[in-house]
C-alpha cells in the first residue's frame, strides 16, 4: 500500500547517514556528501564549497562532552540543488555557533539555517547551470 510519503520519496533521492558525533568521523560525512555532489554535475567549486561547509557542520555539532551522541545526516538530491540536513541525537541545544562558524557557512552555500535549540543544522547548495 502506498502512502503520500512513499511518492514523494519518488520524486527525490535521499540518503541517510547515521555515524558517531566524533570528529574523525567528519571525514565520512564530507566525502558522502561531495561524492554526491559530484555525481550530479556540481562543478569543482562547489564540491568544495561542500566539503567546506560539511565540516563546518561537523565541527558545531561535536561535542567531547557528548561522545555517546550520534549525527544523522540526510542529504536530499532535488533538480537544482542539494539539501543537507545534520542533527544531533539525541536533540539538544548547540554550545555556542561562532559569528565566523555562521559567515563560513554564508559564504559556501545559498541557505544555511542553524536550529541552535535542537542541534541541526540545514545547508542547502543549488546546482548551477554551466555556460
Amino acid at each position: 500500500m502506498s502512502t503520500p510519503d512513499d511518492a514523494r520519496s519518488v520524486d527525490r533521492d535521499e540518503i541517510r547517514l547515521s555515524l558517531p558525533a566524533l570528529f574523525p568521523y567528519g571525514r565520512v560525512a564530507r566525502l558522502a556528501v561531495t561524492g554526491l555532489a559530484s555525481r550530479n554535475g556540481y562543478s569543482y567549486d562547489d564540491v568544495e564549497d561542500l566539503r567546506i561547509a560539511v565540516g563546518e557542520v561537523f565541527g558545531v555539532l561535536v561535542s567531547e562532552e557528548r561522545p555517546e551522541d550520534r549525527l544523522q545526516l540526510s542529504c536530499v538530491l532535488l533538480p537544482d540543488a542539494l539539501d543537507v540536513t545534520a542533527a544531533r541525537v539525541p536533540a539538544g541545544a548547540i554550545d555556542q555557533v561562532t559569528d565566523l562558524s555562521r559567515q563560513i557557512l554564508e559564504a559556501v552555500v545559498d541557505e544555511a539555517v542553524v536550529d541552535e535549540a535542537t542541534g541541526s543544522i540545514r545547508i542547502v547548495k543549488r546546482l548551477r547551470s554551466r555556460p
